[in-house]
């Protein structure tokens, strides 16, 4: 006998696997295997947790006559930040990765500094890190910009527009049959970028400020399918961005951090200590003094935000277990012991 009693009725929900290709608050849109989008709702934890986000796989049931996420497949990458205010909490921007693009418009001169605490967020996620320098059209010394980040980010690097339709293949190329994240500013173009990639206008977008500034016009996140196969997610653009730990580091500085493991001494701290490889490079000129500064403070930001989000994980522990064991205290006196 199936899953239908013999009276008709059904013994168990209809259950069903999908893609989140779209989240809003307490309900999210998914994909099922036949190409169709619905609506679920998301019943959250008493903490909050156990909620999807775009790229997630689930899994859904029927309850009556309406739709719930039931199940959150574990993510095999995630693009996390930390969350705005010092929290040690992070906030899943997209799941489920195959490659992180870096989307920095040359309309203006971009900032090193930014680019690179950009991809410690994007190398954090588990997946590939590439700078897309968008809006090329707008800057006639877009391949010397290109040169400037690849040498001094050790990056690699696209050049496109979204207007002329130029470098545009490569940065489809990025996502394959797969799944590419935008990651960056407001006003760095990725919505442009996600139009023009798609083929036809399914994001929104807005004129730059004037003081230079772009206007947040993606306010969710959404999974886009490619033409030529493979999707692509537009995220909101982030004015501030905070590191969530010190993984994403050694992909995104890899220079330094082999430099700093050749030194004499493990806990060199880089200033006076004999045998120091990061100080001789700085004198003979092979690291510049900014990227050095650059991952010097991103590792204390990232290096406080652990020792937050462990000592905040200590203390639900304790909690909880203060919780369990007013409960087993209510029971054994309820039963007299």
């Amino acid at each position: 006998m199936d899953a239908q009693t013999q009276s008709g009725t059904s013994r168990t929900p209809e259950r069903w696997r999908g893609r989140v290709v779209r989240g809003d608050r307490g309900v999210v849109r998914v994909r099922r295997a036949d190409g169709e989008d619905v609506a679920a709702r998301v019943v959250p934890g008493p903490g909050g947790e156990s909620v999807p986000c775009v790229g997630d796989w689930v899994s859904v049931e029927a309850v009556g006559a309406e739709l719930r996420v039931v199940e959150i497949e574990p993510r095999r990458t995630a693009l996390e930040r930390a969350e705005p205010g010092g929290s040690s909490r992070r906030q899943v921007l997209a799941a489920n990765l195959d490659a992180v693009a870096v989307v920095v418009g040359l309309d203006q001169m971009p900032s090193l500094a930014k680019v690179e605490r950009l991809l410690v967020v994007a190398w954090a996620s588990g997946a590939p890190a590439t700078v897309v320098l968008t809006k090329a059209d707008l800057a006639s010394d877009g391949p010397d910009v290109a040169e400037e980040v690849t040498t001094q980010l050790g990056a690699p690097v696209v050049l496109c527009s979204a207007r002329t339709g130029d470098g545009l293949a490569e940065v489809a190329a990025l996502a394959g049959d797969g799944t590419l994240a935008l990651l960056g500013s407001s006003g760095a173009g990725k919505s442009s970028l996600v139009n023009a990639l798609a083929g036809e206008d399914l994001v929104a977008t807005s004129e730059i400020r004037a003081d230079g500034r772009g206007r947040h016009t993606t306010v969710r996140r959404e999974l886009v399918a490619l033409p030529g196969g493979g999707w692509v997610i537009d995220t909101p653009g982030l004015r501030g961005v905070g590191v969530t730990d010190t993984e994403g580091l050694v992909a995104a500085f890899a220079d330094v951090e082999e430099l700093a493991a050749s030194c004499r001494f493990a806990d060199c701290g880089h200033q006076v200590e004999p045998g120091c490889a990061v100080r001789a490079a700085l004198d003979a000129g092979t690291l510049s003094l900014r990227r050095f500064e650059s991952w010097r403070a991103l590792q204390r930001e990232a290096q406080w935000l652990e020792r937050r989000a462990d000592a905040r994980l200590a203390a639900e522990q304790n909690r909880k277990l203060r919780r369990s064991t007013r409960a087993q205290r209510r029971y054994r006196r309820a039963r007299g012991h």
